[in-house]
């Protein structure tokens, strides 16, 4: 009796085992079958919908633009390393498209050349928007040959990549830290290119690389020159988080507001002595969502066989005591600052002149320096931890 009970009880649990195992099986063939169903939207061109490729998209910059595409109903892939971009971003862009085919998430350093080019054969691109870059000059003076391979070279390596597979469409993020010190200002896309940083000089020579390349293909390529970016998405939903250990060296709107919550005693300025009305620099601060809207307006209007060049900005300059003082009014605290020497690689005045790109993208930057930091200072007060953890 003992014994037929035994088996009935290891029959049983080998029916119960098997079955649990075949109802695992088929959960995972059926995700296995929706995932494939909607990587494979990716893997082919689609008429009428444009696939672009954001590198970097996990990023401050990217993420924004990732969303003003998918917003224009484009197909985004963004690729990221996430060493300065944050997973956060793109599970915020996940939730507000979740359509199967419309938004996809790649893990990979654009320096490992076979991860690359196993990205471009496994994907149809039709445009690619590169972003991704350690973008701190204070940093690239200290690790210059961080910045060169980070951005040279990874430039480099993903041409090679959009060559191989035929991918003929290129929106450069460049700098105008590309010019240096320019004599004269404002900056125009003539004036000369004289970086002072290894931020700038390896920006200048991704540049190069791309403008050398497109002599002999029919590339059709914009490179955009952009100023210092601050402000937020207006309706709320991305924003700036850099990491924790990155504050020191990020930007000084996001100091600024760092001394406003409190996470840090107050703002550091750094040198007093340059040659401006109040000795302080002077930048030319630029609306990120003004700055997407280039970048989509550059997309529309790129042609085969011709390069672009635009710098964007908003042709007015203001210093960094100025920006302090529209920072304490835009979040109601009298910050305490803290001024100190120069920074080593820093200029005294910059700021363009957006006659080129007014006039040939259509584009004017429509955010002022307080409407930016009111709609920045919004999202920082609502994501007090930015986007959380930012490990996947």
């Amino acid at each position: 009796m003992d014994i037929a009970v035994s088996k009935r009880r290891r029959n049983f649990s080998s029916k119960f085992i098997a079955a649990a195992g075949l109802i695992t099986l088929c959960i995972v063939m059926f995700k296995q079958s929706h995932d494939s169903s909607s990587l494979n939207k990716f893997s082919f061109h689609e008429a009428g919908i444009t696939h672009v490729l954001v590198t970097g998209g996990a990023g401050y910059i990217g993420s924004h633009a990732a969303l003003r595409l998918l917003k224009d109903s484009c197909r985004v892939t963004i690729v990221d390393n996430l060493s300065r971009g944050n997973i956060g971003a793109f599970r915020v862009l996940q939730h507000l498209f979740p359509e199967p085919g419309r938004l996809q998430f790649i893990y990979a350093d654009l320096g490992d050349a076979k991860a690359v080019n196993k990205i471009f054969s496994e994907n149809a691109f039709d445009a690619v928007m590169h972003f991704a870059a350690v973008a701190y000059v204070g940093e690239s003076t200290v690790e210059p040959l961080r910045y060169y391979h980070n951005i040279t070279s990874n430039t480099l390596l993903v041409l090679e990549a959009m060559a191989a597979h035929n991918v003929k469409t290129l929106i450069y993020s460049s700098t105008c830290a590309t010019y240096g010190e320019p004599k004269k200002m404002p900056i125009t896309e003539e004036t000369e290119q004289v970086p002072i940083n290894p931020y700038g000089k390896a920006k200048k020579m991704a540049e190069d690389i791309i403008l050398d390349f497109c002599k002999n293909s029919n590339m059709a390529v914009m490179i955009l020159r952009y100023f210092n970016v601050i402000g937020s998405d207006p309706e709320g939903r991305l924003g700036e988080a850099p990491r924790p250990e990155l504050r020191e060296q990020g930007r000084i709107s996001g100091a600024c507001f760092d001394a406003a919550r409190g996470i840090i005693p107050g703002l550091k300025v750094r040198g007093t002595d340059y040659d401006t009305a109040d000795g302080t620099c002077v930048r030319d601060y630029i609306d990120v969502t003004d700055l997407v809207d280039a970048h989509v307006k550059a997309l529309a209007n790129a042609k085969p066989g011709k390069v672009g060049i635009y710098n964007v900005g908003t042709g007015k300059g203001s210093s960094v005591k100025e920006f302090v003082e529209a920072c304490k009014k835009a979040t109601g605290v009298d910050i305490k600052v803290e001024y100190l020497s120069r920074r080593p690689g820093d200029y005294a005045k910059v700021y363009s002149d957006p006659s080129k790109v007014r006039q040939g993208l259509n584009w004017t930057a429509k955010y002022t320096l307080q409407e930016s930091l009111q709609i920045a200072w919004r999202w920082q007060k609502l994501h007090l931890n930015g986007y959380g953890p930012s490990n996947i």
